[in-house]
């Protein structure tokens, strides 16, 4: 179910004194089973932009095609796209609010009219693909909960529309380190499954790196920036000049080849630093 963004503009209370631009032109062509890393510093329009993808906002100017429906023709059925397209906002638990998780999780299947044997079904299954066990916490309040099982509460309720595409907003915020592991390592389990897109903003590139299999870059309305993640890390430059970094393994690779070591300029993973600096070490040793 590819997504097609053909000349997409957005702005602010047009025609008024207050106008703003959020976002400019942009042109992105998003295909089935990609797991795309949206980057850009805060007001660079990466969350008007996810919004345009589920009909939340109009264009200005531009259109969204998803699944071959046009978002911005005359009569589309939101409803529909919303159905194929689903969005977790930034701290998703603060929009729990039924008794229980497993009330809460199915409240948008519910909401389809579907049968009570197909909601239990889709509740089940969502719990599992979140990794919380339906046994143990379905009938409790997910107010009970950590701080991360409320979030992956919230991703369940998503989860159980059944999207094709799943668009996440800064998905680990505000997670103490073990729990922001958990989320990232869910969300790269939701993708290896297969049969689903998934779209992640993020401000944190070491949370990026390990998952995306392509990035997208934003600063100031703008795409600048887009390709798999060894490529866009090779802009190190480029991204500090728009408020954004690199890895700290593509730091540690840059600081170590200013040494004088003879490294790969594109790693950017701890990993690939760590295998190629046992080469190098096993090169010096070979030649003594």
């Amino acid at each position: 179910m590819p997504i097609l963004i053909e000349h997409l503009t957005h702005t602010y209370m047009p025609g008024s004194p207050f106008a703003s631009t959020a976002i400019h032109d942009v042109n992105l062509t998003i295909e089935d089973g990609e797991l795309i890393g949206l980057l850009g510093h805060t007001g660079s329009g990466k969350t008007t932009l996810i919004q345009h993808l589920n009909g939340l906002v109009k264009p200005t100017s531009g259109r969204i095609v998803v699944d071959g429906i046009d978002l911005t023709e005359k009569g589309v059925s939101l409803l529909e796209v919303r159905k194929k397209v689903g969005l977790v906002f930034q701290y998703p638990e603060y929009q729990l609010f039924e008794e229980t998780v497993a009330r809460d999780i199915a409240f948008g299947p519910k909401n389809m009219g579907l049968s009570a044997d197909e909601i239990d079904r889709r509740v089940r299954h969502a719990m599992e693909q979140v990794g919380l066990n339906y046994d143990d916490i379905a009938d409790r309040s997910p107010f009970e909960l950590s701080g991360g099982q409320m979030r992956r509460v919230a991703i369940a309720g998503v989860l159980a529309m059944q999207p094709k595409v799943l668009i996440l907003d800064e998905p680990t915020a505000g997670l103490d380190p073990a729990g922001r592991r958990s989320i990232l390592n869910m969300i790269r389990s939701l993708h290896a499954a297969g049969g689903l897109t998934v779209i992640m903003v993020s401000h944190s590139m070491d949370d990026i790196s390990t998952l995306a299999t392509r990035l997208v870059v934003m600063s100031h309305g703008e795409m600048v920036l887009t390709g798999t993640p060894r490529e866009v890390f090779l802009q190190q430059e480029l991204l500090e000049s728009i408020g954004l970094g690199v890895p700290q393994a593509a730091q540690l690779t840059h600081a170590l080849r200013a040494e004088g070591f003879d490294l790969p300029d594109d790693l950017y993973t701890l990993d690939e630093v760590h295998k190629a600096i046992l080469g190098l070490m096993g090169k010096e040793g070979g030649a003594c």
